[in-house]
């Protein structure tokens, strides 16, 4: 009787976790969006693509004009024994002002490059968001997982060793043997053993949720529906080829290299530039030496003109430099390739991994199901003397078994199904509709911002950490709640 109680106890927390949630339970949106608003390598991303944008107003300054002033004073220290009216010491003051006006298409093709790197990284930019996303998903999976494992451990301890005092007492009685108690003790340690480590990986989880999140995790309900999966692997695999963010960016870093060919064949052309000089001096009555008052101490000059700049050899640079960006565009087309066949493997063997796992639901639906029926028969024809002790705990280890394979399938399936989501681009913030608490981050908006840039002392605020630390979360454990006991 004690027996079948503690089956009760397992069978009610199993069946509570898997299909039930508490009211205020932690939801996977939230956790997504603890990620989004505080994950450090997400930050550290949108931070290198702001980098990225800088790209090209750094081009773009190439072909702007340019003003310098230049201020030189001298003391003339030793003068020549023929001079005498050589100055004593000089303040000369020079301005230019150069305008760029023809540089063989590299000004052009430079910010070209730099604007296909921007949209390179900014697809890049979703690649890392949607990549941290699976990560936390399988987390949150890992948590609900390897918290149902625990429980199953737990109460199968319970049962166990509620298996062992029975056995005892008939043992006591002489209905059964010293066998059937070493049996039971047996079955007892292991499953003792097996909580340990079902335990250990619980706090595992729990950790990896912490460093991906930036939180701890709390009761977690049982995540939502996957919106947008495909009806077959065929329309996987075309939102693949159209929307993954890698395949984009590759193709984008294809493209600027490109225009990186034509910035280096651009050295063996010529280049055309206006320039305005200015000068003053001022020799502080220096000059003229006894008679300077017979000279002006002041004197101002200027000048404008062309200067046209025709290149006649090099020693083969421009040509090497031409070829070297040409074998480097080959490479970057060569990675478009790879990208695709990359995509194509994974989205076809994750499609096929995301339909394994649902049918497996299925069949280990059932297999618990008659496990269940299975222990039920054992344990009646045990209590007539039909069965023995080792098959009734052969009977319930096959059911232990069958749901932690249940348990284990439904977190595969889940995490298949957002693989295969990330894999075809739409497993972002924007996806879902995420309440992040402001707007979700747009990489345009800064590109928007520095590409028109000009001025030379315009900075940004002084850098700052923004992800959140998570030194002060206490350490996981693998306390599950209040645990049912036998008898309770």
């Amino acid at each position: 009787m004690r027996a079948a109680r503690a089956l009760l106890v397992l069978t009610g927390s199993v069946s509570l976790l898997a299909l039930g949630a508490p009211a205020h339970a932690d939801g996977l949106r939230e956790a997504l969006v603890g990620a989004y608003n505080s994950n450090p390598t997400l930050e550290a991303a949108r931070a290198d693509q702001r980098a990225t944008d800088e790209g090209v107003p750094i081009q773009r300054a190439q072909g702007l004009p340019s003003a310098s002033l230049t201020a030189t004073h001298i003391e003339f220290l030793q003068q020549s024994a023929n001079s005498f009216t050589a100055p004593e010491r000089n303040l000369g003051v020079n301005a230019q002002l150069l305008v760029p006006v023809y540089s063989g298409g590299a000004v052009r093709n430079g910010i070209a490059a730099a604007k296909q790197r921007v949209e390179a990284g900014a697809a890049a930019l979703r690649n890392t968001e949607s990549t941290v996303f699976s990560q936390v998903v399988a987390a949150y999976m890992d948590v609900l997982r390897t918290e149902a494992l625990a429980m199953l451990a737990t109460n199968n301890v319970a049962v166990l060793r509620t298996n062992l005092e029975a056995t005892s007492d008939r043992f006591q009685i002489g209905d059964l043997t010293i066998t059937d108690v070493a049996q039971s003790r047996s079955r007892l340690a292991n499953a003792e053993g097996d909580l340990q480590q079902a335990q250990a990986n619980l706090i595992a989880a729990r950790e990896l949720y912490i460093q991906l999140v930036g939180k701890a995790p709390g009761t977690l309900e049982a995540p939502p529906p996957l919106p947008g999966l495909p009806d077959s692997v065929g329309e996987a695999l075309v939102a693949a080829l159209d929307n993954n963010p890698n395949l984009i960016a590759a193709k984008q870093r294809a493209e600027a290299a490109g225009f990186d060919t034509k910035v280096a064949g651009s050295g063996r052309l010529p280049t055309i530039a206006a320039f305005v000089n200015g000068d003053y001096s001022n020799f502080f009555g220096t000059l003229g030496g006894p008679v300077s008052n017979q000279f002006s101490q002041n004197e101002k000059t200027a000048n404008a003109g062309l200067r046209l700049t025709i290149p006649i050899f090099q020693g083969g640079l421009p040509a090497a430099r031409q070829r070297q960006a040409g074998a480097r565009e080959s490479a970057a087309l060569e990675e478009v390739i790879a990208f695709e066949r990359d995509v194509i493997a994974e989205t076809r063997a994750t499609y096929a991994n995301w339909q394994a796992a649902n049918s497996v639901i299925g069949s280990v639906q059932t297999a618990v199901e008659a496990a269940e029926l299975s222990l039920e028969g054992v344990r009646a024809e045990n209590s007539i003397g039909n069965r023995t002790v080792l098959d009734v705990l052969n009977a319930e280890q096959e059911l232990v078994n069958t749901r932690a394979q249940l348990v284990t399938a439904r977190r595969n399936a889940y995490v298949a199904g957002f693989n295969l989501l990330a894999l075809m681009g739409r497993a972002e913030a924007r996806d879902f509709n995420l309440d992040t608490g402001g707007v979700l981050y747009d990489p345009q908006v800064n590109a928007d911002r520095v590409s028109s840039k000009l001025w030379d002392w315009d900075r940004d605020p002084a850098p700052a950490a923004k992800s959140t630390s998570t030194v002060d979360i206490p350490p996981a454990n693998a306390t599950i709640g209040p645990q049912l006991t036998p008898g309770e």
